[in-house]
């Protein structure tokens, strides 16, 4: 590819990816720095430098500074979620959706939530219990804290109609999270709310999402037998 036909980030972007694919730029070699790439594709420094840190927060390029920019000796692809909503999520699979919550207090929290969003011991926050459901087949358990000090118009949010997990993704932005997953045997009260025999292995998920350093949601998800995740590398 020609400078003249690279001038815009994603373009930009793209080339060392396939440059690095291609092993003209080996695993472990030290790459042009940014004004060179710059020149000779005819684009800006910022340009560059943007490219070329998204490519190493990817797991492709190691940065450091003063010591310029080399290809990975083991690239790490990274996984990407995004947080579905779980109404939409059932509607793409064919089925009808319906929701029913099963519980919504504003209580003071456990002590593991306490501690972690770092809040008084008098503090209260909204506790929502809900099951998502598939043409009448539970689908979803869905467990949630939400932090009603930093998002107070959760207290007066329509949670008998429209689920949380709906409502935090319109209403709620989030800067970044942290997401584990695990298989566990469902409890008796698992078992009762997704309808399987106690003991059945279900797929959990658990989340917590902030904003710069304000928590805003922490939610336990457990899945009907048989579902499937689905994740872009």
């Amino acid at each position: 590819m020609t400078s003249a036909s690279i001038i815009g980030f994603a373009a930009l972007k793209e080339e060392v990816r396939q440059r690095i694919a291609s092993r003209e730029w080996p695993p472990g070699s030290l790459i042009p720095n940014e004004q060179e790439i710059a020149l000779e594709f005819g684009c800006s420094r910022s340009t560059v430098n943007r490219a070329l840190r998204e490519l190493a927060e990817s797991g492709l390029l190691e940065r450091k500074r003063k010591a310029g920019t080399r290809v990975a000796l083991t690239p790490v692809r990274k996984a990407t979620f995004s947080i579905s909503i779980i109404r939409q999520e059932i509607e793409r699979a064919g089925e009808k959706y319906s929701y029913l919550l099963i519980d919504r207090q504003h209580i003071k929290p456990p002590t593991l939530i306490q501690k972690l969003w770092r809040l008084g011991e008098s503090d209260k926050i909204l506790h929502v219990k809900s099951l998502h459901l598939g043409s009448s087949r539970p689908f979803a358990l869905e467990d949630r804290w939400i932090n009603t000090i930093e998002v107070p118009s959760a207290l007066d949010a329509d949670f008998e109609n429209d689920s949380a997990n709906e409502w935090l993704v319109k209403n709620a932005p989030f800067s970044h999270g942290e997401i584990s997953f695990s298989s566990q045997n469902s409890t008796a009260s698992d078992s009762k709310y997704l309808d399987v025999t106690e003991g059945s292995a279900l797929l959990l998920l658990e989340r917590s999402t902030w904003s710069n350093k304000i928590p805003i949601t922490s939610v336990r998800l457990c899945y009907r037998p048989g579902y499937r995740l689905i994740a872009t590398i």
